[in-house]
């Protein structure tokens, strides 16, 4: 009986101090627990970018505009040559060729960088040479700079003073790239006309051919014979007759 009394006198006691543990353990009404240590800020990422051009096409001697926006960024330059930039921005570009412009960064999380091509193409054609600028511009002051070509009677063959005078035309030819010539044949009085005709083309075709094989472009020349019609003098004098006997050279397009 005595120690029964003893182990319920034990419970007893370790009940108590069971109680008392808890009771500690809960909070007081009204006091509020402490608070928990707040977590850290997550740390910034890499810089990014965006950089456009427009247009992106451009000819020689117009503009385009650069525009970007960042993020993440605490420094930016843009290259080639456009130096530093705030965080978003535009400028005005004016390339002398096609350029790739690249927009550099640096911020806590990194660096990056971004770019953006103008394409340049070319503008309005150069300026005639000095030659082309020259050109006569009425019909009878171009047809005064070209020679025509005289022959011997009943001859198609150049003379050394027709080739002379055909080389002078070619040079001429050659710095006005944009003439077109017809070159006529033509003969004296004397010869039926069927057989003129065919040696005012003869005539008109060795000057054509000697033109081309000084560098004249054969597509920029033409021919025809008009044998004894169409004479340069109408008298019948041996003087006369040489004037007739010629390739005539006419610039088609002034």
């Amino acid at each position: 009986m005595r120690n029964k009394m003893r182990i319920l006198g034990l419970c007893l006691l370790f009940g108590i101090i069971g109680l008392a543990a808890c009771h500690k353990r809960i909070a007081a009404p009204g006091i509020p627990a402490a608070p928990s240590a707040a977590a850290a800020p997550a740390p910034p990422g890499p810089p990014t970018c965006t950089l456009t051009a427009e247009p992106a096409t451009v000819t020689m001697g117009q503009s385009a505009t650069l525009t970007w926006t960042s993020q993440n960024a605490s420094t930016l330059t843009l290259q080639p040559k456009l130096g530093t930039q705030e965080a978003e921005g535009s400028t005005s570009v004016t390339p002398t060729d096609s350029t790739t412009y690249t927009l550099n960064l640096t911020g806590p999380g990194g660096s990056g960088e971004c770019d953006a091509r103008v394409t340049v193409t070319p503008g309005t054609p150069p300026a005639p040479s000095v030659e082309e600028s020259n050109l006569p511009t009425t019909p009878a002051a171009a047809n005064a700079k070209l020679q025509d070509a005289f022959f011997d009677f009943n001859s198609a063959q150049l003379r050394p003073e027709a080739q002379t005078a055909l080389t002078q035309d070619a040079s001429f030819l050659k710095s006005h790239s944009s003439m077109k010539i017809r070159i006529s044949g033509h003969c004296d009085a004397r010869g039926s006309e069927e057989y003129n005709l065919g040696l005012g083309q003869r005539r008109a075709d060795a000057a054509k051919q000697f033109l081309v094989n000084l560098g004249v472009p054969a597509e920029d020349v033409s021919t025809v014979s008009y044998g004894k019609d169409r004479p340069f003098c109408a008298d019948n004098t041996e003087e006369c007759y040489q004037q007739n006997r010629r390739a005539h050279l006419k610039i088609l397009n002034q």
